[in-house]
């Protein structure tokens, strides 16, 4: 593993210290990269004939760009990052990196099967502008995905990043998750900043947030469905779909919860559950895309085999967002 000192310099050289209290690049000496904020995870626009669509891309992002996120995280589960063939994930990334607000972090997704094949997607995320590399757990063998072997793949991949990298969990898609004490193994890693946990597991979250307080770590809370709960136990931050349509009501629930203003953050929160659960676990990218048309963005279809909605489904989706009056 590479020493502490090095990767200092490292950071150092690459300008990814960050200060959010001046709202740009700041010093990093001495301290990990601040990811706290809200992050919306940028849906992959296609064309009809599901070729990637980089116009409608930029036309969202100006759009995401105007509200108060932290940053925005590309090539995650809702960009259908395993879709897409390894050229056109850095091309995304590198069109975003054009087009987004300078003062804004970009969050990656590099994750592979492979360590190899992890590490060499992270390096060329680097390169084509990524801020911070955001990875999730290999699975396909996932019998065999022990704290051990995961210790050992991420600990590879932040070795070798030239970039920041912040673990990923998702049980949903990955049928795994994270082991506690693999996360706090990890993160004592100097490149080793933070992990976005998606299970919605609230104790999970504040055992982490506890067992790593005395590092430089930093918890995102995964789903904008629990997003209060999280704040409540010590995490810093999300990572929402829901902030792709809701984006400022989500940004104020940050606020709320940042101020003490709980009695408020709890009925912002209930409103949020039912169209946060009809985008993530219950209708998925397609609901969420479905749910972007409505709200002024371009959602449009999906790569195959993921299919639109039906009928019955699209009219579910728009109740659970016109009960809670958002349609």
């Amino acid at each position: 593993m590479l020493g502490r000192a090095v990767w200092s310099s490292v950071r150092q050289g690459l300008g990814r210290g960050l200060s959010r209290n001046v709202g740009g690049w700041a010093s990093g000496e001495g301290r990990k990269v601040d990811i706290a904020g809200i992050y919306p995870p940028v849906t992959t626009p296609f064309t009809a004939t599901a070729e990637v669509d980089y116009g409608k891309l930029d036309e969202n992002l100006h759009k995401l760009g105007t509200l108060p996120f932290r940053g925005f995280v590309i090539q995650g589960s809702n960009g259908e990052f395993p879709f897409l063939t390894s050229s056109e994930r850095l091309e995304v990334v590198s069109r975003v990196r054009q087009a987004m607000p300078k003062d804004k972090l970009l969050l990656a997704g590099s994750g592979c099967e492979s360590t190899q094949a992890t590490v060499e997607m992270t390096v060329s995320m680097a390169q084509v502008g990524a801020d911070a590399a955001i990875v999730v757990t290999p699975c396909y063998y996932r019998g065999r995905m022990s704290s051990a072997a995961l210790i050992h793949h991420y600990t590879k991949v932040a070795d070798l990043s030239p970039i920041p990298v912040v673990l990923y969990s998702v049980p949903a898609n990955t049928g795994l998750d994270l082991p506690i004490d693999a996360v706090v193994t990890l993160s004592q890693h100097p490149n080793i900043v933070g992990i976005k946990d998606s299970g919605g597991d609230v104790t999970r979250l504040g055992l982490i947030v506890h067992k790593t307080r005395k590092q430089d770590f930093q918890v995102l809370a995964g789903s904008a469905g629990f997003l209060l709960a999280s704040y409540a136990v010590g995490a810093v931050g999300g990572v929402c779909a829901l902030a792709n349509v809701l984006g400022a009501q989500v940004c104020q629930l940050e606020r709320l919860c940042l101020t003490g203003q709980w009695e408020d953050a709890q009925k912002l929160q209930h409103r949020l559950i039912e169209p946060n659960t009809a985008v993530t676990r219950r209708f998925g990218i397609p609901g969420l895309k479905k749910t972007m048309d409505w709200f002024g963005y371009y959602g449009g279809p999906c790569r195959a085999p993921l299919q639109e909605l039906s009928p019955m489904d699209e009219e579910a989706l728009r109740m659970d967002f016109t009960s809670n009056g958002w349609l």
